[in-house]
């Protein structure tokens, strides 16, 4: 039986959510007050009354749109404090074993192209991964089932034996919604704030990313058993 493919999430799952944190809900609404000329508690609102209006919309996830949303440069922002991006636990230790063992893995991320390469020019996952696409390529986020439909026929794999792992429900529900079999999620994407209880969630989760190595060989048991019982 052929191992599944993983696919991974890159902020919050691979990254420490932190960095994107400080950006969106700290060092933007700085910066916009700055802009124009305005109290922060106001930055601070208008920022939020958009962000509720894209969540997990293409544009949500968008550095230009941004940019031109609110009158600062987004993108530049990020890179300003890109000495904060950070990975998670067990990032690089988990791919390496996972490179070692030949799993096939893929970084999807919701990320635009530009702020892919901003994470990838600070933290060199390309190694480890033989697919790395941005939602932009595709034309939806995640969350959405047309996201999977189209990366599956430009990139041909099995639902069946595939796994996805990533910090958000909404992605897992979309990927789950399309066939994808194999969902895990994560306790703490940010190091920010306080760990999710694993009862909360609708997902098996890990926090320290080389405990999906012990599920993974669980999945591998599980389908060669499929294989017997179907010979």
């Amino acid at each position: 039986m052929q191992k599944p493919i993983i696919f991974f999430d890159m902020d919050g799952t691979l990254l420490d959510l932190a960095f994107d944190d400080l950006i969106w809900n700290t060092k933007l609404p700085e910066r916009h007050a700055q802009t124009h000329q305005c109290s922060l508690e106001q930055s601070q609102n208008t920022l939020n009354t958009f962000y509720q209006q894209h969540n997990h919309t293409l544009c949500w996830y968008s550095s230009k749109y941004w940019s031109e949303k609110v009158g600062v440069d987004v993108l530049k922002l990020q890179y300003e404090y890109k000495d904060k991006i950070a990975t998670r636990p067990g990032c690089f230790e988990l791919l390496k074993q996972l490179k070692a063992q030949g799993y096939r893995c893929w970084l999807l991320t919701n990320a635009d192209c530009a702020g892919l390469q901003l994470k990838l020019e600070n933290i060199d996952l390309s190694p480890y991964f033989e697919v790395m696409i941005s939602s932009e390529e595709i034309g939806y986020s995640k969350e959405f089932v047309e996201f999977w439909e189209i990366l599956q026929q430009k990139y041909p794999f099995d639902p069946q034996n595939a796994c996805l792992v990533d910090d958000t429900t909404p992605v897992l529900k979309g990927a789950e919604k399309f066939g994808i079999q194999h969902l895990i999620t994560i306790t703490q994407p940010s190091s920010g704030r306080a760990a999710r209880h694993v009862l909360e969630l609708e997902y098996p989760a890990i926090h320290h990313l080389t405990e999906l190595l012990p599920l993974l060989t669980k999945l591998n048991l599980e389908n060669k058993d499929v294989d017997v019982k179907t010979a």
